[in-house]
């Protein structure tokens, strides 16, 4: 029945501010940039932003995670954009590493280091 991750959106208080964080983060243009949604393609799949609060709030109890290359350079290149950091990259068994942080707007973006998955 699912086919796999398609699409994250993070809802955010600022979408000037939003999309000039994650342009910096990504390191890529959007694809899509409207004033009520803008959306990033990464690695095939979606990363959007709606700036419409309307029946979401911090807290919510799931985690997407983004794979990377190499989490413990990817959290120093995070580190100085001065994210906070949610939880610090820790093995979770085998070659398999997780970690989180915060956007500017309190949502939280996981990251996983998972050789298994090659892209």
């Amino acid at each position: 029945m699912l086919k796999g991750l398609r699409t994250i959106i993070y809802h955010v208080t600022d979408l000037t501010k939003a999309k000039e964080w994650y342009k910096n983060v990504l390191e890529i243009e959007p694809y899509f940039d409207e004033t009520f949604y803008v959306g990033y393609s990464v690695g095939g799949f979606e990363l959007g932003l709606d700036p419409d609060p309307a029946n979401f709030s911090n807290g919510h109890s799931s985690i997407t995670y983004w794979g990377v290359e190499d989490i413990d350079s990817c959290f120093k290149k995070l580190e100085t954009l001065g994210v906070e950091i949610h939880q610090a990259p820790q093995n979770v068994g085998g070659a398999i590493w997780v970690g989180s942080i915060y956007d500017p707007f309190g949502n939280v973006i996981g990251l996983i280091e998972n050789q298994e998955f090659s892209s």
